[in-house]
């Protein structure tokens, strides 16, 4: 077994925390839970932290609710005086009230919230540790968080290596404003934060817009909010004021635009809610969005954030987006969606992931680049290359992960540094505008490789893999009966994935 001094920094925090986790589990609290009192606990050492010599800054917390109030205690005092600052501080404004918000204590054994807080988290000097230390710490805790698979907790979390690859066929550049609309716990918009401290050579003034201006997110939901704020913040990006607004980023058009997008929105397929029939029953109705920018009204969520996604743009602004299959191939307003898309957008690359990466089940998903462009008579698309890295790819979250490295060969491809002097290969191959077109529904479900295990058993993939595939197939074909279910009026709620 790896002892914690042998382990990088970053690595024997998360170890260290992550088993005192253990031990909260016995109490039936979640990896979610932990991670959450970890959250509020973390921020508030930090804050006194930087009150005390050398720093003497004034903290933004009431004197009653600081880190030294909950020290001094113990027992029920401790748990009171716990309850009491997180409820007073849920009430802030600005960064403190995103990550304090409906906050609760779920640790209901004094003696195993005194340990942690006096054991655990008193005795590290946050604020002195590399800001690479804590924000890995920070981003460990979420990656094992996702594994945790009864959560659901992944589908907040795209995998690293994947955000990592997209990242850098994009390129952001110091002074761009990027955007991600359906944040999670905010891969994205920390990657191209590294990207672009790490590959320029930044002013103070760029530093500041990089810190304060350049990264702007949505969440929907409250605790996954917390989670991104709070991992913001131990990566050294933002201020008094959080980067990343709580709301329903398809409710409307916010008003602003974006040089970039960057996101994974979520794979639940229809946008629902419950209501109570004339019998006095419930029941689950379609929830579709009309929006006057929008060129189609639809239940489909995906097919809407790719539409918002469009509206977040400035022109020649640019997006990466993760979208399921069904966006590529779907009629009806899906068919809709992408004419428009292709006509007004340069919809210039479509990687094809493989099945395997996400830590929700039966996804099969892609990723989508456009770039907005002003209106014309022709249509901005011209060519869309697509990159099959589905075909005989095998990959599982425990055996087999995706690397960064399995995606050398798609970014080699896509060429960030000239995209029309690309070159077709045995995965990568190029699609005219009108021949799409004159595609059934204009899909743009196209394979064009054959699957090996199916003409050679010699090259079938490993048991674990086979079984792993099923599943997911399986999973896909359950979450789509139980739409239909539900559409006909069986009223069961869209499982979560």
């Amino acid at each position: 077994m790896t002892s914690n001094a042998s382990l990088a920094p970053g690595a024997a925090i998360v170890n260290k925390l992550w088993n005192y986790a253990n031990v909260l589990r016995d109490d039936g609290l979640s990896y979610g839970d932990y991670v959450e009192q970890l959250t509020y606990l973390l921020f508030l050492k930090m804050a006194h932290e930087q009150t005390q010599p050398p720093l003497n800054r004034p903290s933004g917390i009431p004197a009653d609710y600081a880190w030294p109030e909950l020290l001094k205690r113990d027992g029920d005092e401790l748990e009171v005086q716990y309850r009491h600052t997180l409820e007073a501080l849920g009430r802030e404004k600005g960064m403190l009230g995103v990550i304090f918000r409906k906050a609760q204590n779920k640790i209901q054994d004094p003696a195993k919230l005194r340990r942690l807080i006096a054991d655990l988290i008193d005795r590290e000097q946050w604020t002195s540790l590399d800001t690479d230390v804590k924000g890995d710490a920070y981003e460990g805790l979420l990656a094992k968080n996702a594994e945790d698979v009864k959560t659901g907790a992944g589908q907040y979390f795209t995998p690293r290596s994947l955000i990592r690859a997209i990242v850098e066929v994009m390129q952001p550049e110091p002074g761009m404003t990027i955007c991600d609309p359906a944040c999670g716990t905010g891969g994205f918009l920390l990657a191209a934060h590294d990207y672009i401290a790490d590959t320029h050579q930044l002013d103070r003034d760029q530093q500041r817009h990089l810190k304060f201006e350049a990264l702007h997110g949505w969440e929907i939901v409250d605790g996954t909010a917390r989670l991104c704020v709070m991992n913001m913040f131990l990566h050294g990006i933002g201020g008094d004021e959080s980067p990343i607004r709580v709301a329903d980023s398809l409710a409307a058009d916010p008003g602003d635009r974006f040089d970039m997008v960057l996101t994974n929105p979520p794979f639940g397929k229809k946008s629902s809610f419950m209501v109570v029939n004339a019998e006095g029953e419930s029941e689950r109705e379609n929830h579709v969005v009309v929006r006057d920018d929008f060129w189609a009204s639809t239940s489909n969520k995906q097919l809407n954030f790719v539409q918002h996604i469009k509206t977040l743009l400035r022109i020649n602004g640019r997006a990466a987006v993760v979208v399921p299959d069904n966006v590529l191939f779907e009629g009806g307003a899906g068919e809709t969606v992408r004419r428009k898309l292709l006509d007004e957008c340069d919809v210039h690359t479509l990687l094809r992931l493989p099945t395997g990466v996400f830590y929700a089940q039966g996804v099969k998903a892609n990723v989508l680049f456009f770039d907005r462009r002003a209106g014309g008579e022709r249509a901005a698309t011209e060519k869309l290359w697509i990159y099959d890295f589905r075909t005989n790819q095998h990959f599982t979250l425990k055996t087999n992960t995706l690397r960064r490295d399995n995606l050398d060969d798609f970014v080699v491809s896509y060429n960030p540094a000239n995209r029309h002097a690309r070159v077709e290969s045995e995965r990568f191959h190029a699609f005219s505008y009108d021949e799409l077109m004159k595609r059934d529904k204009a899909s743009l479900d196209i394979f064009w490789l054959r699957d090996e295990s199916l003409e050679d058993s010699e090259n079938l993939p490993a048991p674990e893999v086979i079984a792993a595939e099923i599943v997911e197939d399986l999973q896909a074909a359950l979450d789509q009966f139980a739409q239909i279910a539900a559409d006909l009026g069986g009223g069961s709620e869209e499982r979560p994935v």
